[in-house]
C-alpha cells in the first residue's frame, strides 16, 4: 500500500469511528452524522481510486451518496428488513430528507477542501 493511499485509508478509520460515535452520544446533532458520511465516502473514494484527481473523487462521493438518499425512497420488504439491522441502517439510511443531501454537500466539500489543504501542505514541505 502506498503511503499516499494510507494516509487515505488512516483518515476513512478515524471517520468512521467518529461518525459510529455521533450515532452513539446523545446530544450530537443527526446532520453531523450525515456530514461524516460524506467525508468517509470521500476518503474511501480517494483510498480506492487514488490515480483520479479530487475533483472527481468529490463527484464519485456526491453521486453515492445522493443515489443513498434517493435509494431510501425505495420501500421493497427486504430493502425495509436490511435497514431495521444496524448495518443496514448505518450504509443505507432509513428515509429520505432533502436536508441530507443538503449535509452530503457540505461533508463532502469539507473533506475536499481539507485533502486540498493538506496535499498542498504536503508538496510545499516536500519542495
Amino acid at each position: 500500500m502506498k503511503k499516499v493511499q494510507l494516509n487515505y485509508f488512516l483518515s476513512l478509520v478515524v471517520v468512521l469511528i467518529l461518525g459510529i460515535l455521533s450515532r452513539k452520544i446523545s446530544g450530537i446533532p443527526l446532520f453531523i452524522g450525515d456530514m461524516l458520511y460524506a467525508i468517509l465516502i470521500y476518503f474511501g473514494c480517494r483510498f480506492l481510486f487514488t490515480n483520479y484527481n479530487k475533483s472527481t473523487s468529490l463527484l464519485l462521493a456526491l453521486l453515492f451518496c445522493f443515489g443513498i438518499e434517493f435509494f431510501q425512497l425505495v420501500q421493497m420488504d427486504w430493502l425495509i428488513t436490511i435497514r431495521k439491522t444496524t448495518l443496514g441502517r448505518y450504509i443505507l439510511g432509513q428515509g429520505f430528507l432533502w436536508t441530507d443531501l443538503l449535509c452530503y454537500l457540505i461533508g463532502a466539500l469539507i473533506a475536499y477542501y481539507i485533502d486540498l489543504f493538506l496535499s498542498s501542505r504536503i508538496n510545499q514541505m516536500n519542495n
